[in-house]
């Protein structure tokens, strides 16, 4: 397979096909990201794609699902997806499901008839970094999509037939905007009612503006236990009416994972117990977290 720069998949997307179709991303503004740092964006030429899809043909049938890559595939043109997808049914008709990162540029550009297809043609799932439901979040981190373009995003979707999963970032508001972002989090998520969401911690990466901010005093990540207060407001205020949630990320200090609304009574009593008793000892260690 042809793979250049870095590869990232979601970690449900573990026993995945990786199929590289896009070269970085092509907001690749974030502030606290340095996933795609240095790499131009630009989708790959088909025959490449087409090579690394015979030689997955070769391989055979060891997986069930693939994962469109790099950051946002979606934002790839109507006919360019339709033609990677339809190959892919065709030479890998053992594929299930078709995955890929998506965010509000790359989904509203398209109409649910458009996405409709797509789904016709295997795609069965987009992740969604919405990270804040905090307009001023949003804007500081410079994430290229708005609230409410978040709540089109996932009526879309939904409209179309394609799971979505969202992720949000615990800690990304500071210290300073910690409550206003996860109360405003929690009524987002409530709003776009995704079948999937997850809460990932942010983590102030070397060399990005995030860490420069953090080095000027403009940002301060909120403590472990500040964490969790953040995390028990998403899970209190929201409404999801089917959701599985999840907050076992190898970045997260109090991994757990959720059917809400089934279980938010047991989560929010855990979260209440480790958060009275002020014990860290309870959350994972600094070395077991990675991003």
């Amino acid at each position: 397979m042809d793979y250049v720069g870095n590869i990232y998949r979601p970690p449900s997307e573990a026993q995945s096909l990786l199929l590289q179709v896009t070269v970085g991303c092509s907001h690749n503004g974030c502030t606290y990201c340095q996933m795609y740092k240095g790499e131009r964006f630009k989708p790959k030429p088909w025959e490449v794609v087409e090579a690394d899809i015979e030689e997955a043909r070769r391989i055979g049938p060891r997986f069930t699902r693939l994962f469109l890559c790099d950051g946002d595939s979606l934002i790839l043109s109507q006919k360019k997806l339709e033609q990677i997808l339809r190959r892919v049914q065709e030479r890998l008709p053992w594929v299930e499901r078709v995955g890929t990162y998506g965010d509000t540029r790359s989904v509203l550009r398209k109409s649910v008839e458009e996405l409709s297809r797509l789904r016709e043609l295997g795609l069965g799932i987009v992740y969604h970094g919405v990270e804040s439901g905090d307009a001023e979040t949003l804007r500081r981190i410079d994430k290229g999509g708005t609230v409410e373009e978040c709540v089109e995003t996932a009526e879309r979707l939904r409209a179309a037939g394609i799971t979505h999963s969202v992720m949000v970032l615990l800690g990304i508001g500071g210290r300073a905007r910690s409550a206003e972002h996860a109360s405003a989090t929690a009524a987002l998520l409530t709003r776009m009612q995704p079948p999937f969401a997850g809460a990932l911690t942010t983590t102030v990466v070397p060399g990005t503006p995030l860490a420069e901010e953090q080095a000027r005093g403009d940002f301060t990540l909120p403590d472990k236990l500040g964490l969790l207060r953040e995390l028990r407001t998403i899970v209190a205020e929201s409404d999801l009416s089917a959701t599985r949630f999840s907050a076992n990320h190898a970045s997260n200090y109090l991994p757990l994972r959720a059917s809400l609304p089934r279980d938010k009574a047991a989560v929010l009593a855990l979260l209440d117990d480790v958060l009275e008793s002020g014990d860290e000892s309870r959350l994972e260690p600094e070395y077991l977290r990675a991003l």
